[in-house]
């Protein structure tokens, strides 16, 4: 497989896709992005420098009112738009593929508002790291003061856990402790601390996780909730004996058969390794599955076979659930606040 090496291109390539194709966008829409800010903005977004200043206006425009709701002790209201905020300056981070200046000086950036925001929040927030191959993957875990359990929310491959807020707001509101953490590739174990994504490091890491929360939060059962390539090693964390149930929405399952994008693999090329025997994708072949699994599709998804699907559903065990959705596509993007109400009623049943 031969990817572009030159993150300039992979850049161009990006944009080109962001400016041709309406579906690049769905993600960061139902993520948070206002539909109306980007439609002001799209037409700047072209270049890499226009990118970087169309966000920017965004998310300057967004602190500003957060700040004006903090003075107005409107809480809850400057909370979100601080979160809202830091999605655009990921979005300015995550353009660029490679570890340079740029990208570590907008992630911090992101990582600042998202700080403003706890900040704000009644919700108890813990910032923890824990170890892959002496290399520390951050991550952050918000404790409702009800709590039924503990969710490991599974981010993308090539995600953060700062774009994931809304899955943390709606678990936190149904009582669920979230961890989110940045695996191997991701956020800021790949932007600070230069750890790429492996399947041995993503297996690791996965365990590891598994086991933090565990001895955290004794006494609580762990669910694990994963959309895409996240989906596909929340698939893996089912096989650990400490982990009570699963959701793995629109998991990939073979690597070869995804119909991937040209420029997301040449972005993951720069963060994850592509090298076949290496690839961040579990040898779903090879596990041993213990806890029940329930799998979401979109019957339309163009990256994941449905074949491929089935074929998973077939081979888990017991107690497994499988929800489809005849005109979403990948992740299921326009459903996903269902599918997270769907995942609590699912991890409730005894």
């Amino acid at each position: 497989m031969k990817v572009l090496s030159n993150a300039d291109d992979v850049i161009a390539r990006t944009l080109r896709t962001s400016m041709l194709i309406d579906g690049f966008w769905e993600r960061w829409l139902v993520h948070g992005i206002d539909r109306d800010e980007l439609t002001n903005i799209r037409s700047r977004i072209t270049t890499i420098e226009g990118w970087s200043e169309g966000w920017l206006s965004v998310s300057n425009k967004m602190e500003t009112i957060a700040g004006r709701l903090k003075e107005q002790k409107q809480l809850g209201e400057a909370e979100y738009m601080y979160r809202a905020a830091s999605l655009g300056y990921n979005l300015i981070h995550w353009i660029y593929p490679d570890r340079n200046t740029e990208k570590r000086r907008w992630y911090s950036s992101c990582i600042r508002a998202f700080h403003s925001a706890d900040l704000l929040s009644p919700i108890e927030t813990w910032y923890k790291q824990i170890e892959v191959e002496n290399n520390k993957c951050p991550g952050r875990i918000r404790i409702p003061s009800q709590t039924r359990g503990c969710i490991i929310i599974v981010n993308p491959i090539d995600s953060t856990k700062e774009e994931l807020f809304k899955y943390e707001m709606d678990f936190n509101q149904g009582g669920y402790i979230t961890v989110s953490f940045d695996g191997p590739g991701q956020g800021e174990t790949y932007t600070f601390n230069g750890l790429r994504g492996t399947k041995t490091r993503w297996e690791s890491f996965m365990d590891n996780l598994i086991e933090f929360t565990a001895d955290e939060f004794p006494g609580l059962p762990v669910y694990l909730f994963g959309t895409s390539l996240g989906a596909s090693w929340a698939v893996y964390g089912s096989c650990h004996p400490l982990v009570k149930k699963t959701v793995a929405c629109s998991p990939a399952v073979q690597f070869e058969r995804l119909q991937l994008p040209a420029y997301f693999l040449e972005r993951m090329d720069y963060s994850c390794t592509l090298i076949p025997e290496q690839r961040a994708i579990p040898d779903f072949k090879s596990l041993r599955y213990r806890s029940p699994v329930m799998v979401v599709h979109g019957k339309k998804d163009q990256m994941v076979h449905s074949s491929d699907m089935y074929q998973l559903y077939e081979s888990l065990p017991a107690g497994k659930s499988l929800t489809e959705y005849e005109e979403e596509g990948h992740c299921c993007n326009y459903r996903l606040a269902e599918i997270r109400q769907r995942a609590m009623s699912w991890f409730a049943l005894k």
